[in-house]
């Protein structure tokens, strides 16, 4: 059943079952406020903007304070914030391709484009963290009495960045869950793994200052540790989103009873979904009474596609197959 959604006055139940462990951090497709691709669009570019311009500054600021204080974290530090400039740019072309409409060659759209901008993503934030990781294994490598104490500066070059880097991260994944955008999420991440690492810069820098000079390349190592678990969380969900995993337990399940409650339907036999970038699509088979007519079993069918898109906006397309059953009793179709 393929029709344009129209307004439909079905609720979600009003209890839905509880998510299991596995699908705590599953995406979930449960309905928010609704928002056009074109006003999503808009805030993820206003977004993007913002975070190249702090990203540029930021980086400026490390690399000055890394040279003159002699920090190879705070050195580290920049060269990551830089790399978020990138990333930056990755998400605004993956966005303005996934907002683009349908076409010949891409029937069903492209969404598919953000995960895979995402995929980009965590592969350029997995090759920054491994080659910090070895500029700290390089930095142990000489021998204690040569490594220089890094100044005050990097200090408070590495406070400012906590702060800023953090504001950014809150402000991002803000917007991230308002428009549910996978790719500015990773960048979310990108600014959250930033103040991770600056936090692990000052550590180091603190510890070299205090007598233990070996901080600082340490802190280089785990500020390199958090970032891959941070590539690999972001590019496991791309992954996912690009081969059909399908939604979380309690989305699934809300969409059964949404279905089921529909007038007509005795059963529903089947229910499938897949994610498709930023979207999804479903494919439920129904019950419905076998004596029905063409057009009155297509009714009831259309009434199901057109409450599962309306209560959940994510959902590009719900497709229903309807199979003929036994009559209900008490002539409920």
């Amino acid at each position: 059943m393929s029709n344009e959604p129209k307004q439909n006055t079905s609720t979600l139940p009003t209890e839905l079952p509880s998510q299991t462990e596995a699908d705590k951090n599953a995406p979930s497709l449960l309905p928010a406020a609704s928002i056009s691709d074109e006003e999503a669009e808009k805030i993820a570019l206003s977004v993007s903007n913002w975070s190249i311009l702090s990203n540029v500054v930021l980086t400026i600021l490390k690399l000055l304070a890394g040279f003159i204080a002699n920090s190879a974290a705070m050195i580290s530090d920049a060269i990551h914030t830089a790399s978020d400039v990138l990333s930056t740019l990755v998400v605004i072309v993956s966005v303005k391709i996934a907002n683009k409409k349908s076409d010949s060659d891409h029937q069903y759209g492209h969404e598919r484009f953000e995960s895979l901008g995402s995929l980009i993503l965590a592969i350029m934030l997995l090759a920054t963290g491994l080659a910090i990781g070895w500029s700290g294994i390089k930095a142990l490598w000489k021998p204690s009495n040569s490594l220089e104490i890094p100044g005050a500066l990097a200090l408070y070059a590495a406070i400012l960045s906590i702060a800023v880097k953090e504001a950014m991260y809150w402000y991002t994944i803000a917007a991230a869950n308002k428009i549910k955008s996978t790719a500015l999420k990773a960048d979310a991440w990108h600014h959250r793994s930033d103040a991770l690492s600056s936090i692990g810069a000052l550590v180091g820098i603190g510890a070299a200052q205090l007598g233990y000079p070996l901080g600082d390349p340490i802190a280089s190592l785990l500020i390199c540790l958090c970032i891959i678990k941070t590539a690999w969380d972001i590019g496991k969900d791309a992954v996912e989103k690009l081969t059909d995993k399908s939604c979380d337990t309690e989305t699934v399940k809300a969409m059964r009873a949404i279905a089921a409650e529909q007038p007509g339907v005795i059963a529903v036999k089947e229910l499938k979904t897949r994610l498709f970038g930023t979207k999804a699509y479903t494919d439920i088979t129904i019950a419905c009474d076998g004596d029905l007519t063409l057009r009155n079993a297509h009714k009831i069918g259309e009434e199901v596609h057109l409450a599962i898109e309306h209560n959940f906006p994510q959902v590009k397309h719900c497709n229903v197959h309807v199979d003929p059953d036994k009559k209900i009793p008490n002539g409920r179709a």
